[in-house]
C-alpha cells in the first residue's frame, strides 16, 4: 500500500516546516483502536516520514481527548483480524518500523494507552503524557497477548516484576505511575501537552541527525533479539486466536460481559 496523505481514512499525516512529522490515529469513535487498514496506513506514514531527510522527529498521537490508542479493534477481531499478516494484522511490521526509522519517535499520550496502544507507546523512543493519560494491558482479559516487544521489551523498560504485574493483572496505571516506572518520560498538565511535545521536538531538532540515528541503532541492537522472539510468538498467537478460549474473550468484550475462559465443554 502506498497512499497519499489525502487518501488516508484511518490516520492523519502532517509534516511541519520545523521538521516534525505528526502521525495521528484518527478513529476517536473507536478510542483510536486499530484495524488492518489502520496499521497499513501507519506503516505507510512511518515509511514516508522515516526516510524523509527534511523530517527530524516523528510524533505519534491519537485524535481527540479520550485515547492515544486502545490496541486492536475488537469489532474487526473474531479469531484473526481483518487484514494481512500472521494474525490478520501487520502489527509486527509497524512495531519494527518504529524502531527502524533513523530518527526519534515521540508518543504523545493524552488519554488511554491500553493494550496494543500501550505497546506502541512503549516502543516509541520517548513518551510524553498528559496528567489524564492512563496506561495498561488488557490482553489476557480479551483473549490476546503481545508475545514479543509488548512483553519482553516492556520488561526492559519497567523491570521484570512490574512487566509481569502489568500483563498478569491487567490493571490501569495513572500517568504519574507510568512516569515512576519508566513507561513515560514526562507528565504535564493536559492543556500543556502540545507545548511540551513542541519543546522536546525543538531540542531534538538542534541535535546532529546522524548522531541521533547512530544512538538509536545502538540502543536497538541490545534488544534486537526480541524481534525474533516476537516472530515466533505471533505464530503461536495466530493458533491461539483460532481457539474457543481466545474467541470467548472477544465475544465477551463485544457483549459487555465478563468472559468465562475456564469453561469446559
Amino acid at each position: 500500500m502506498s497512499a497519499e496523505p489525502a487518501a488516508y481514512t484511518d490516520i492523519l499525516y502532517t509534516e511541519r516546516p520545523d521538521g516534525v512529522a505528526f502521525i495521528t490515529i484518527n478513529r476517536p469513535d473507536r478510542y483510536n483502536a486499530f484495524r488492518g487498514r489502520t496499521v497499513e496506513e501507519l506503516i505507510d506514514a512511518f515509511q514516508r516520514a522515516g526516510w524523509n531527510r527534511d523530517v527530524g522527529v516523528i510524533v505519534l498521537s491519537g485524535a481527540g481527548d479520550k485515547a492515544f490508542c486502545t490496541g486492536g479493534d475488537q469489532g474487526a477481531h473474531d479469531g484473526q483480524y481483518d487484514g494481512r499478516g500472521t494474525i490478520g494484522l501487520p502489527i509486527e511490521e509497524l512495531q519494527a518500523l518504529i524502531r527502524d526509522v533513523p530518527k526519534p519517535v515521540i508518543a504523545r499520550v493524552q488519554g488511554f494507552a491500553i493494550g496494543g496502544g500501550n505497546v506502541l507507546a512503549t516502543l516509541c523512543d520517548l513518551t510524553i503524557a498528559s496528567e489524564r493519560a492512563q496506561f495498561g494491558q488488557v490482553g489476557p482479559k480479551v483473549g490476546s497477548v503481545d508475545p514479543g516487544f509488548g512483553t519482553a521489551y516492556l520488561a526492559r523498560v519497567v523491570g521484570e516484576k512490574k512487566a509481569r504485574e502489568i500483563w498478569y493483572l491487567c490493571r490501569r496505571y495513572t500517568a504519574d505511575e507510568a512516569e515512576r516506572m519508566g513507561l513515560a518520560n514526562c507528565v504535564v498538565p493536559h492543556d500543556e501537552l502540545d507545548a511540551e511535545v513542541d519543546r522536546w521536538c525543538a531540542e531534538i531538532m538542534e541535535k546532529s541527525p546522524t548522531a541521533l540515528s547512530i544512538a538509536k541503532r545502538s540502543f536497538n541492537a541490545d534488544s534486537e533479539n526480541i524481534r525474533g522472539i516476537g516472530s515466533l510468538g505471533m505464530q503461536a498467537l495466530s493458533l491461539y486466536y483460532d481457539t474457543d478460549e481466545s474467541k470467548e474473550g472477544g465475544k465477551a468484550f463485544r457483549e459487555k460481559r465478563k468472559p468465562d475462559f475456564r469453561r469446559r465443554g
